[in-house]
């Protein structure tokens, strides 16, 4: 199957959040079950050299409003695999600090920015790749469904040619002022309540929902959660609509990447059998890089996420003074609002030698604060899929978390009978409530401290858990054949 992947981010070559991990790791995986991969991105300043220096394939001239938008494709290949990576090249929509937003404000033309970006994928499905199945992620590329359709509907190109929608976070529509509808390129008829126009104004997201051949989401419950007022951020009635094309698949996770026997960032690597001995050196050489007391038997709680109201930091920092009249340590990674960081630096301030805070990101840091954390935080809000609960239980490393979206799938709270039975492999509570998240942290302690036996077995669970890539893969090609077959009823 020829499968073409459009992102906007995607590891090494640029990255805010999940998706890039997301994006990547899919096109490794169907790669390695023998389909023919081309993943396309915009060619970002921060990109690195090798791909800048890519060979140039192909001339874009895509006609916006009065003018012609021009651009250059790049191929070049993800390191390591034969999966071909085709990079738009744009310097005056590309060409800036950061992806999507500036001193915390989203960049005015992101409309121009990402059609543009869509139209491109078009020309490239069509002079460079002809595949099967076009797959997009999120707003940035949600338009693609359409043109494509409407292309179907001139008895042309992309007859039999699938299309799939990841929606990754249902928070981010792409919506924009009703005049940028004319950059799409689209008939003014498609501006309509159901199909691409939302209270007014034209939304991307909506629009890929629309239509899409299928739907995914990143967790079977975040699939379900979305079709509900609460997740739908005003889209469920749409989503409701199309549950037949709708599907959830957990996101897997790049175990080349995330894998304590072989991780260079550690400074102890460990396996299933090994994990008791390496964890200790490991939560050792971490409490001394951050300047945490040196005590092996206090139970260290680690968090790697953005500082927002949506990962928790309400519920954690609501708790924390309470937490901390036990003998536990804590350590956060992360940048996001000012309100949470400036709360953490204050807890770090009252609680010296106990809460180390590090306002920013750094990857190897990210890893050893996995391997070297007894439990890790992760109460979010809401979390369509979520990642670092995966990585931490392929650490040894049990997750905190508030039963919703990915987490609820992957993480099996610790009861008598799910001890008893050797499947619990974290500590999960269901009501957004911080006295709700401060008993899950007392169970966890209470294991931790006074039930050593159980706390090892669960974490012998988790360590058994399989989180690559490899089964999810499969799903979604089964999406795209589901895909492909629509796409030929639809024609």
């Amino acid at each position: 199957m020829r499968i073409l992947l459009a992102s906007s981010e995607a590891v090494p070559y640029a990255k805010t959040g999940g998706l890039a991990d997301v994006a990547t790791g899919l096109a490794k995986a169907l790669a390695t079950l023998g389909h023919d991969v081309s993943l396309v991105l915009p060619l970002y300043r921060r990109l690195i050299p090798e791909a800048k220096r890519g060979e140039s394939v192909a001339l874009l001239n895509i006609p916006m409003r009065q003018a012609t938008v021009r651009g250059t494709v790049k191929r070049s290949l993800l390191s390591g695999t034969n999966v071909e990576v085709l990079l738009v090249d744009q310097p005056t929509f590309f060409d800036r600090r950061q992806l999507y937003t500036e001193d915390g404000e989203d960049y005015p033309d992101n409309a121009e920015r990402f059609i543009f970006f869509s139209r491109a994928v078009m020309e490239i499905a069509q002079s460079l790749t002809r595949p099967h199945v076009i797959h997009v992620n999120d707003w940035q590329t949600a338009l693609v469904p359409a043109l494509i359709q409407h292309e179907r509907t001139q008895g042309g190109r992309f007859i039999n040619t699938g299309t799939v929608l990841t929606i990754h976070n249902m928070a981010f529509h792409g919506q924009f002022a009703p005049w940028q509808m004319e950059l799409t390129g689209l008939p003014e008829e498609y501006f309509n309540w159901e199909q691409m126009e939302h209270f007014g104004h034209l939304n991307l997201l909506k629009t890929g929902i629309a239509f899409a051949d299928r739907i995914t989401t990143v967790s079977p419950t975040y699939a379900r959660e979305i079709t509900r007022p609460e997740y739908g951020y005003g889209l469920d009635p749409l989503l409701q609509s199309r549950q037949d094309r709708l599907v959830g698949i957990l996101n897997g996770v790049d175990t080349q990447d995330w894998n304590p026997e072989t991780d260079a960032a550690l400074p102890a690597a460990y396996t299933a059998k090994t994990v008791i001995e390496g964890k200790a050196r490991c939560k050792q050489a971490l409490q001394r890089e951050l300047g945490l007391a040196q005590a092996q038997d206090a139970f260290l709680m680690g968090m790697v996420s953005r500082m927002t109201d949506q990962k928790g930091l309400d519920l954690i920092t609501a708790q924390a003074d309470e937490i901390l009249k036990a003998d536990v340590q804590m350590v956060f990674l992360g940048t996001g609002d000012r309100y949470f960081e400036d709360a953490l630096r204050s807890l770090q301030d009252r609680y010296p030698g106990r809460v180390a805070v590090k306002i920013g990101f750094d990857e190897k840091l990210a890893h050893r604060i996995e391997a070297g954390s007894d439990a890790y935080f992760m109460p979010s809000r809401f979390e369509p899929c979520g990642l670092n609960q995966q990585y931490s239980l392929i650490y040894g490393t049990l997750p905190i978390v508030h039963a919703v979206g990915g987490l609820a799938d992957s993480v099996v709270d610790a009861t008598p009978e799910s001890i008893a039975s050797q499947t619990a492999t974290g500590f999960v509570f269901t009501n957004y409530h911080s006295e709700a998240f401060l008993d899950a942290v007392w169970r966890a302690f209470g294991i931790f401290v006074h039930h050593r036996v159980d706390w090892d077995g669960m974490v012998q669970n988790g360590m058994r858990h399989d989180a690559s890539w490899g089964k999810s893969a499969m799903d979604y090609v089964r999406v795209y054949e589901q895909a492909i077959q629509q796409a030929g009823r639809s024609s």
